[in-house]
């Protein structure tokens, strides 16, 4: 299956820690059109987080505007980690 995991925190706190294989795309940067999702199926399955949800949901909504079908909100780091075991 195909599964992007992306941080949607700003660079530098995805710097300090963050999912291991996770990518970072802060929300203005999904609203531009991020180069790094343009080879990214619009079916693959996207893992969304941040620091609290909010961030994460509002990336989530703008993805959905731009035809992803399979997005999940992780929350946060320690819940994608939980997921993703």
């Amino acid at each position: 299956m195909n599964r992007i995991i992306i941080d949607v925190r700003e660079p530098g706190e995805f710097a300090r820690s963050h999912v291991e294989g996770a990518i970072n795309i802060p929300p203005m940067e999904i609203m531009s059109g991020s180069p790094a999702l343009r080879a990214v199926p619009k079916d693959a399955e996207v893992i969304l987080y941040c620091i609290s949800g909010a961030r994460s949901n509002a990336a989530m909504h703008i993805l959905k505007a731009q035809g992803f079908t399979n997005i999940k909100n992780g929350i946060n780091k320690d819940h994608v980690t939980a997921m993703l075991s």
